[in-house]
């Protein structure tokens, strides 16, 4: 028994490896004859890319660099979206732990680093934690959209941070909307002589600790449940309304932490508008990886290198990175169409050939015994 479903889960794998790697295939291809109708030859283009994501070491680190608020963003969203809600205030989130780590870099008086940077990134995830947890009260107590609520949030925290820097913690005798620079001892230091900080390996560990905390909990066991049928987990006696709320803090919490390692291990100080749409992005991240912590790493480092890329491809060609995003907008659609449109035949496939291990594994045993006998 417990080689059939061993064998039937190698088997559903396999089939999703192979529609998710036709998936990627197909978008790359239809990027290739945008790329042409846009005049720029696809073949060099995409060595630009390659060579720009994973051509060199210094490429390889600047594609974990874009990779890790990504990452950071993208579990916020699969995080959420495990749980049956959707978290689209990762950008504002994001932001608010920017904003109350830097706080607790520059306001608290000097600490060692061991002492300070880990209150900064715990000040970081409890900013983003409030700012997911109002949605999710909001949720919980009176039924209102989080979908709604997040994004009205999202230009709450852009426009607050904008204030902060402007005013409050504004740098002392400067004239750029920018606080001052954070101490050493709340910087996370760098690695290599480049960019590349520890920040990458906290997103990693993250990952790995979500991954642990909903396949090995119980409190993951009630999360999952209340995302795939919320009613039969309230029939169960499981606090859905509860998780909900803890599970939009969390959430939040994960962005905010990604928007403190963002400051702290690169622009090292808090800046208007220091977020490019990281949190936006890590929708498309937490798609691709399929809501998955350990698909989301590997969503990450794509999107991650194709950006790295994109720069290598316009220094080169001249050609927008915009033709980049319009890749991964491509993926997206084929992503979501692979997920839901296919959904029906992989199924089919997958138990055909599960079907056909079976006879070949009980015609095989039947030789056996006839040899034996």
């Amino acid at each position: 028994m417990v080689n059939k479903e061993a064998s039937a889960k190698a088997v559903a794998w396999t089939v999703e490896a192979l529609f998710f790697a036709l998936t990627i295939a197909l978008a790359l291809l239809a990027g290739a004859l945008i790329m042409a109708a846009a005049g720029v030859s696809p073949w060099q283009a995409y060595q630009l890319i390659w060579q720009g994501a994973a051509g060199s070491a210094g490429s390889i680190k600047e594609t974990l660099v874009k990779a890790t608020p990504l990452l950071f963003t993208g579990l916020s969203y699969s995080f959420a979206y495990r749980c049956g809600l959707f978290n689209i205030g990762a950008e504002g989130q994001l932001y608010l732990g920017a904003m109350t780590g830097a706080m607790a870099a520059l306001l608290l008086p000097p600490l060692p680093m061991l002492v300070h940077l880990p209150l900064a990134l715990l000040c970081g995830f409890i900013g983003g934690a409030l700012w997911g947890g109002i949605v999710g009260a909001l949720k919980v107590g009176r039924g209102a959209s989080e979908i709604i609520n997040t994004i009205m949030l999202n230009y709450a925290a852009i426009y607050l941070i904008s204030y902060v820097v402007t005013s409050p913690l504004k740098e002392a005798g400067g004239s750029l909307p920018q606080s001052a620079a954070l101490p050493a001892s709340a910087i996370l230091p760098q690695l290599f002589g480049s960019r590349l900080h520890y920040g990458f390996f906290l997103a990693i560990a993250t990952a790995i600790v979500l991954y642990w905390l909903l396949n090995r909990t119980t409190w993951g066991y009630e999360i999952r449940s209340a995302g795939l049928n919320r009613r039969a987990a309230e029939v169960m006696g499981f606090p859905v309304k509860r998780n909900m709320l803890l599970v939009m803090m969390v959430s939040g919490g994960l962005a905010g932490l990604g928007g403190y390692v963002e400051i702290a291990g690169i622009q090292h100080r808090l800046m208007q508008n220091f977020s490019p749409g990281f949190g936006y992005d890590g929708i498309a991240v937490a798609l691709l990886g399929g809501a998955h912590p350990i698909g989301n790493i590997g969503s990450a480092l794509l999107f991650g290198g194709m950006r790295s890329g994109a720069n290598a491809m316009q220094r080169v060609t001249g050609a927008s990175t915009s033709l980049v995003y319009v890749i991964q907008a491509i993926m997206i659609m084929m992503m979501l169409c692979n997920r839901y449109w296919l959904g029906g035949y992989k199924k089919a496939l997958v138990a055909r050939l599960t079907r056909g291990l079976r006879k070949t594994g009980a015609a095989g045993a039947n030789a056996r015994l006839n040899l034996t006998e």
